[in-house]
Order: C-alpha cells, then sequence, then structure tokens
C-alpha cells in the first residue's frame, strides 16, 4: 500500500467491500434456497476532521464518537490526529426478492427481510472484520466502532435513545445520502438497506457530497409531499412530526419478534414496511413520485 496514492487507495478499499460482498458465501440469509442477504453495495469516505463530527455532539449527543475517538479506543495508545483518519462507510441494499415479499405485507415483515435484518446483520459484521483484517494486512490500522466493547445504545432526551457511534450519520457524512421522515436513510440505493462503516489510519478524499442538508433527498421535507411511509407503518408510529421510537421500538422488539420466533423459528426483531412501496425505497424519488 505504501507505493499506492490516495485514489489508488480508495478504488482498492472499494473493490475489496464491492468484491466480498459478490462473491463470499458468507453473503448469506441462511436459508434453505441460500438466498443472498445484500446486493452489490455502495462505498463511500469521509475525512476524520470533517466538521460534522463535532455537530453529532451537540446534535446527537455528547456521548457521540468522533472518528479519532474510537480510533483511540482500539489503538490506546496510538495517538493520532483526526486528519490522517478516514471513515469508509457503506451501504447494503436489499434484494430485489426481499423488497418484493416485504411490499406485500401490511403489518409483519416476511422471511427474507427478517432474515436479512437477523442474519443480514451477521454479514454486515463479518464485513467490518474483513475490512479491519485486510486493512492490517496492508499495514493499516484499522476499527469497526460498532463492533467496540465500549459501543452502546445511550437515552437521549432529544431522540429518545441514541448510540455512540451511528452508522447512518457516518454514511451521511461519506457522501451517501439523508435522512428521511421515517428517520431512515435515502441513498442512491434507496432506503431499503443497511449500513457500516470502520475508521482506518490513511488519508483518502472524501466523497462529495452532492446535497447540501441532512434531509434534502426526502420528499416531504424538500417538497412538502409523499409522506407514504407514514401510511405503510402498520402501528401509526409515523407522522408529519417524524418517527415515535418508543411504539416503533415496541411493535418491532415485542410484537414482530415474537411472530418471526413463532412464524419462521428463529430469534430475531425487524419490520421493514416503512423502507418498502415508497418511492425512496430504491434509489432518490423525483419529486413527481410522491404526488
Amino acid at each position: 500500500m505504501a507505493g499506492r496514492n490516495s485514489n489508488d487507495k480508495a478504488a482498492w478499499i472499494t473493490e475489496l467491500i464491492r468484491d466480498w460482498v459478490n462473491t463470499s458465501p458468507e453473503n448469506t440469509l441462511r436459508n434453505k434456497a441460500g438466498d443472498r442477504a445484500w446486493d452489490d453495495p455502495l462505498v463511500g469516505f469521509s475525512c476524520g476532521d470533517d466538521a460534522y463530527w463535532e455537530s453529532f455532539r451537540e446534535h446527537v449527543g455528547p456521548y457521540h464518537w468522533t472518528p479519532a475517538e474510537a480510533f483511540m479506543l482500539a489503538f490506546p495508545n496510538g495517538n493520532v490526529s483526526p486528519e490522517r483518519l478516514t471513515v469508509v462507510s457503506w451501504v447494503l441494499p436489499q434484494t430485489g426478492a426481499t423488497k418484493l415479499d416485504t411490499r406485500k405485507e401490511k403489518t409483519y415483515p416476511p422471511e427474507s427481510w427478517a432474515r436479512a435484518r437477523f442474519y443480514g446483520e451477521a454479514v454486515n459484521e463479518k464485513l467490518r472484520m474483513h475490512v479491519v483484517a485486510e486493512l492490517a494486512k496492508a499495514g493499516i490500522r484499522a476499527a469497526a466502532p460498532v463492533l467496540l466493547p465500549q459501543w452502546s445504545r445511550m437515552p437521549s432526551e432529544k431522540f429518545t435513545f441514541a448510540s455512540k457511534w451511528s452508522e447512518r450519520h457516518a454514511a451521511f457524512v461519506s457522501g451517501l445520502g439523508t435522512f428521511g421522515l421515517s428517520d431512515g436513510l435515502i441513498t442512491p440505493r434507496g432506503k431499503a438497506m443497511r449500513t457500516g462503516s470502520v475508521v482506518a489510519e490513511l488519508e483518502i478524499p472524501a466523497t462529495p457530497r452532492p446535497y447540501k442538508g441532512h434531509q434534502d433527498y426526502c420528499l416531504w421535507f424538500s417538497h412538502k409531499t409523499c409522506k407514504k411511509c407514514v401510511a405503510r407503518c402498520p402501528v401509526h408510529a409515523l407522522s408529519e412530526k417524524g418517527h415515535d421510537k418508543i411504539v416503533c421500538s415496541k411493535h418491532v422488539h415485542d410484537t414482530c419478534k415474537a411472530y418471526i420466533v413463532e412464524r419462521f423459528g428463529f430469534e430475531g426483531y425487524a419490520c421493514g414496511l416503512c423502507q418498502t412501496a415508497v418511492p425512496c425505497e430504491s434509489g432518490i424519488p423525483s419529486p413527481g413520485e410522491g404526488k
């Protein structure tokens, strides 16, 4: 890696992530058909000293880590300045089959979505570890913040609960998308996806952010139209005021969990209805789609 320039490093890491997702047998829903959990990913980069990281301490909570804080937790004796760090972020899109299954549902998730939420996140964890390991082979120190033992969810006066490192916020800073009315991240691959990230000790130019505000892609915030995610929520946890996390969480972690255990036979929780059958399901919606 020593001989590579920053653009070569970005291309190498992007291909590293895409190749693993697109070819690894680990990318599976663990069903009888052996279906893939995730489609071809998006990858973005952001600088460790981007002003947004400090702003999250005010917007999300004082407990939200900057990249440098997360890196120092992983490498306590590895003092490094923020500008020498890069956040590598990725979007893992749901497959077309999983989205099709979920569009049909009105109250509970289908088995494919439940498996993507449970087994698919295990895939995401393996991808985080794979990226960290491959960077280490190239002599680059890296860590996945959400896999650090110090990571946790935290109570939030403003947002009910949040976390010490938000993968969606990392994707936003890395040019991959903006937030919607349901709190989901709307990306060029849509809102039906999951995100992951690592913080690495290398310098790569930031992916340009093709948006100015953190809600630009949402048709409700940009044009006061759509609200189709509101109609998709089976427990009325969404409204013009936003996302009621308490009502949503009870449905996802209690009602849907019991349904998944009884119906599909594995421990897991999920919903995902507000991420499908909406204009932002598979891409950035155009203004006409919200009518």
